[in-house]
């Protein structure tokens, strides 16, 4: 068993060498990369990375793009600014040697979030399928939040992938701006109208699930901050969505 691990990049210089470090349980590295203005690429290079440029072609075809270019059949597929524990890749070393019993394998993700490790909030174990067999899985999703699908068996590792999100309130803001751009078509696409009551009432209930139900008062601050970033993401996400279907506007997405 030989895997390949696959970034797909546009201007990653402040988190990718931490990536491609991280990486010591894999046989190849490969960073996609869809034109970056920064040092992305010579870095990647530099750390002994494959890199391929290829026009941004969405978050699902991205991926996909980059497992077909693979070296080998098993993808370990992670984002720029996430990287492996060691226990982490202690297990994924273990299922190499042993040999792989199902096929795909997802593990928890613990989010770095202002400073803060967030183990609440909804954030946590926030489970990632992201080992798996291309001749038997593939990424699925139109617009946002894409997941790897699996035809056949699934097994749980339990060390945990790290993920270096939003650095400042700023940068939250504005993935927040963009990401729910995207869920705002998928709800478009669907071509039902959005209701005002659920306008109106699926934000405050975002807020009482995050910060209540899943303890994010726990998390501090940075909980406190996720759950009202939570519930704007919804109210955004539904208010885009009315708005689109009211233009006609549900375009495939964007980066």
């Amino acid at each position: 068993m030989k895997i390949s691990a696959t970034i797909v990049t546009l201007n990653e210089e402040r988190n990718i060498a931490r990536a491609i470090e991280s990486l010591t349980c894999v046989d190849e590295v490969l960073v996609v990369d869809s034109g970056s203005t920064d040092k992305t690429r010579e870095i990647a290079e530099r750390l002994g990375a494959r890199v391929v440029e290829e026009p941004w072609r969405g978050y699902t075809g991205q991926k996909n793009y980059a497992a077909g270019c693979a070296a080998y059949d098993w993808i370990f597929s992670i984002d720029a600014d996430e990287s492996v524990t060691p226990d982490l890749s202690a297990e994924i070393l273990a299922v190499k040697n042993d040999g792989p019993r199902f096929e795909g394998y997802s593990f928890p993700r613990l989010a770095f979030y202002l400073g803060r490790w967030i183990r609440h909030s909804d954030w946590y174990p926030d489970r990632k399928l992201r080992l798996y067999d291309r001749r038997k899985a593939e990424f699925a999703g139109d617009f946002v939040h894409e997941s790897v699908r699996v035809n056949g068996s699934t097994g749980e590792l339990r060390g945990d992938l790290l993920h270096f999100t939003c650095s400042s309130l700023s940068e939250h803001l504005r993935t927040l701006d963009r990401y729910t751009t995207l869920a705002a078509k998928e709800v478009a696409a669907r071509s039902k109208p959005v209701p005002l009551p659920k306008l109106a009432f699926d934000p405050a209930w975002t807020f009482i699930r995050t910060y209540i139900l899943q303890r994010g008062f726990l998390d501090g601050p940075q909980g406190l901050a996720i759950a009202w970033m939570a519930t704007l993401y919804t109210f955004l996400k539904y208010a885009k969505a009315r708005q689109d279907l009211a233009t006609g506007d549900a375009n495939s997405s964007s980066r």
